[in-house]
């Protein structure tokens, strides 16, 4: 999937157990952190207490698995204290959860009063966990640690990480974990805030959730080696909606590499190979503005750029990878209409079809800049067919920069090769 990571972070990892055990003491100093006898509900999944307000009409939901009423004393966050100020952050901060929709959905959360966490177990229940700074007969409850997990390999001597620039989380912990407890434990430490989170939906397979339980997810390894990893990247990034959930079928994605990779992009690079390698020997000719019609320009215009960035910036890839599948089906209706083919055939239209070969080119240029976030590998045999190699400057400036002209291009191999 061309996918690395820069750090592995376990919460065995000795750097992360001494940060969560200076963050407890830092809390416990600052006297947000008691001791007390708490009797209520324990769910055993979540191995968390839950209390009557978790309820939904009447039943403990299914999340929480088996729920007993028990009784033990232990440590607990004074997460209430933080009641207000989280409600403010939140209100004033409108782009902080993405999409907005989820931001509604925390106030309408934080409409109920906060209980303090409990943060701690009886090592005589729970043998595994990292024991408590204050106290070596309790181990951490586990979200609490798990949460601190983000920043203690994100702020080292070698990294400086935090604060996140987008906090990508999926849908079902989004409340309480990573919305109310995080951002309190991160205010009540005296640390940044992530800027923004993402929150995506949910894969389904055939409209069912996938699940270890039920032995329906999706084993991505077979799709990779049948379609490429460029190809299950852009149909995952391209199928599901910012926010939304997508299904994940064989039939979709056999559909996005026949239509939209197959057909719009492979085909579209072969063709224009085909023709430059026909009608100019292989060389991209040079057209200047003054030749350009109306057609041209339209094509070469920076709406497409604008709109992609404008997409990117709110982290909607599936409707920036739309704006230039789109701008691509313009550019194949743009060859049929204007039929190079034709004009090969009277030299007086010379020109007009340097200008039909320059704006293809140009635009296959731009589509390799602009898909190589998502499709790196593609985005890199775009440019080498054209003889170029990518540029170490800003976005803006590479696509604006069309010095194609006089370049020989190379034959390239089928990029998407169509699948029996």
């Amino acid at each position: 999937m061309h996918i690395s990571y820069d750090a592995f972070a376990r919460t065995t990892h000795p750097t992360h157990i001494q940060y969560v055990r200076e963050a407890l003491q830092k809390l416990a100093n600052k006297g947000l952190i008691y001791f007390k006898e708490h009797e209520g509900y324990y769910s055993l999944r979540q191995e968390q207490f839950v209390t009557e307000k978790d309820l939904v009409n009447g039943q403990w939901p299914e999340i929480y698995g088996e729920v007993i009423k028990t009784k033990e004393p232990n440590y607990f966050f004074k997460l209430s204290l933080f009641e207000n100020w989280l409600k403010d952050y939140v209100q004033t901060h409108e782009e902080w959860l993405i999409p907005k929709s989820k931001r509604n959905e925390l106030l309408g959360a934080l409409e109920k009063p906060l209980s303090d966490l409990c943060i701690s177990r009886p090592i005589s229940r729970l043998s595994w966990g990292i024991p408590l700074p204050f106290d070596e007969n309790y181990v951490t409850y586990v979200w609490f640690d798990a949460l601190l997990n983000y920043v203690s390999f994100a702020r080292t001597d070698n990294h400086n990480w935090w604060p996140a620039q987008l906090h990508v989380i999926g849908k079902d912990i989004l409340i309480p974990a990573h919305t109310i407890y995080w951002p309190v434990m991160l205010q009540a430490l005296e640390l940044e805030q992530p800027h923004r989170f993402l929150i995506h939906g949910w894969w389904m397979n055939r409209g069912a959730k996938m699940s270890k339980s039920l032995g329906n997810y999706i084993d991505p390894i077979p799709y990779v080696q049948l379609y490429g990893a460029d190809a299950l990247r852009y149909y995952l990034l391209r199928e599901m909606g910012l926010g939304q959930d997508a299904d994940f079928t064989d039939e979709k994605i056999a559909s996005r590499y026949a239509s939209d990779l197959c057909n719009d992009l492979g085909n579209l690079v072969q063709r224009i190979a085909a023709m430059i390698h026909k009608y100019r020997s292989g060389v991209i000719p040079s057209c200047s503005e003054n030749l350009m019609g109306e057609r041209e320009k339209d094509l070469l215009n920076g709406m497409l750029l604008e709109n992609y960035c404008l997409h990117f910036e709110k982290y909607d890839i599936a409707l920036a990878l739309q704006e230039v599948w789109q701008h691509m089906k313009k550019l194949n209706r743009y060859i049929d209409t204007t039929a190079p083919w034709t004009l090969a055939k009277n030299p007086k239209e010379s020109q007009q079809l340097d200008c039909i070969l320059f704006v293809c080119c140009a635009c296959l240029k731009r589509y390799a800049l602009l898909i190589d976030p998502v499709m790196p590998e593609t985005s890199n045999k775009i440019l080498s067919f054209l003889n170029i190699g990518k540029e170490n400057s800003p976005l803006y400036h590479a696509f604006y920069s069309l010095d194609l002209a006089g370049k020989t291009i190379n034959v390239p191999s089928p990029l998407f090769p169509r699948i029996p």
